[in-house]
């Protein structure tokens, strides 16, 4: 995307001295005399600037009193916009000026800002295990991008401009998804609470991380408790995202009951959907159980080696992740049961009830670690 990056006053001169030094591919003596230096086939002779995969041009803008160098950034694989940001800050501070902001013309990626926020976070010794809304923001401010105006995430971020939002769950405040469940309505139901109650239990294990990066005297390991933090993140993504995925695929089965069913091949029809749904109704769950069971050892991590003032708080994730678990099973029972291809049936219960046996024996290791602090 293009990216402008805006720096104090110093003459167009100095603003192209500064264009050159970082895009791709510049002819030589371009920006000292106006005149291309060519070889002796007539050929520009070119110069490496400091960033593959980037353009760039200078200029001055009266407007808002600054020099500007507008990027485009042809392959943020390559370059992403942090980096580019950050060269050229560096270029500016060598010549004593001073980048004040940037401006994004466009859309951009999610990834290029969550990466953004990462990478700035980590550059102050801070854990980068933080929400999504958290590293956006971080990115936003550490790239100016709100320098010239407000810089409206819905609206800028490519995802965000794409999704549709409105029947979501997740994005229910949390009296509204109470009062939801508490309605004679049958979802969200047990598969999402379960999935919601093992996010808020792999939360709590980030924040007692997230803790710890912070913690006085422990400014060696922040890193350790970041890339904790930042896995964590990910359980709980992935568990939010279950909340709706569950409800949807109860929807599902609903709907293939719906089909209609008065000729030999409808009903034939109507018994396929109904089974595909069904089936897709039991992995929500069981992927459930198998992310809240592995987000347990991140929260016995935390109960061993995380702030101790925060230990309690790791004992209460892991009840939470017992009981999305637990919770996640029945569902994976219930509609096991009308499922009718028996080695498929078989097949999962077993593997369901080891996931479940051994989430109680990890619940009771982290339970025993967490009282060893009172």
């Amino acid at each position: 995307p293009p990216f402008h990056d805006h720096s104090q006053r110093r003459g167009i001169q100095q603003t192209n001295q500064h264009m050159h030094m970082i895009r791709h591919h510049t002819p030589v003596d371009e920006f000292v005399s106006g005149e291309i230096v060519k070889d002796e086939q007539g050929n520009e002779v070119r110069i490496l600037g400091s960033l593959k995969s980037v353009k760039a041009i200078g200029w001055y803008i009266k407007e808002y009193d600054v020099a500007q160098i507008s990027m485009n950034l042809t392959n943020i694989s390559i370059t992403p916009v942090h980096i580019a940001f950050d060269e050229v800050c560096n270029k500016a501070n060598e010549r004593g000026i001073r980048v004040t902001g940037s401006e994004l013309v466009g859309l951009i990626p999610l990834k290029s800002l969550l990466d953004a926020g990462t990478y700035f976070l980590k550059k102050q010794g801070r854990s980068a295990g933080v929400s999504e809304k958290e590293l956006i923001h971080i990115a936003v401010k550490s790239l100016g991008l709100d320098d010239l105006g407000p810089f409206i995430p819905e609206e800028k971020i490519i995802e965000y401009v794409m999704r549709d939002s409105a029947d979501s769950l997740i994005d229910l405040k949390l009296t509204e998804f109470a009062d939801e469940t508490a309605s004679e309505s049958p979802a969200p139901g047990g598969g999402s609470v379960a999935a919601y109650i093992g996010s808020l239990g792999i939360s709590l294990a980030t924040m007692v991380a997230n803790l710890s990066a912070i913690k006085k005297g422990w400014e060696s390991d922040w890193e350790y408790f970041s890339d904790w933090a930042e896995k964590g993140q990910f359980y709980k993504n992935e568990l939010l995202k279950c909340v709706d995925e569950d409800t949807n695929s109860f929807n599902g089965i609903m709907e293939a009951f719906a089909l209609p069913k008065n000729t030999e091949s409808e009903k034939q029809s109507r018994t396929i959907a109904i089974q595909a749904a069904t089936k897709y109704a039991i992995e929500v769950p069981l992927k459930v159980m198998k992310l809240a069971f592995s987000s347990m050892e991140i929260i016995k991590i935390m109960a061993e080696k995380g702030n101790p003032n925060s230990a309690s708080d790791a004992g209460v994730g892991a009840l939470c992740a017992r009981s999305a678990v637990l919770g996640a099973f029945l569902n994976v029972k219930i509609n096991l049961s009308s499922f009718k291809d028996v080695n498929y049936k078989t097949s999962v219960l077993m593997e369901a009830k080891e996931i479940a046996r051994k989430t109680e024996i990890l619940e009771k290791e982290i339970l025993e670690m967490v009282e060893t602090h009172f």
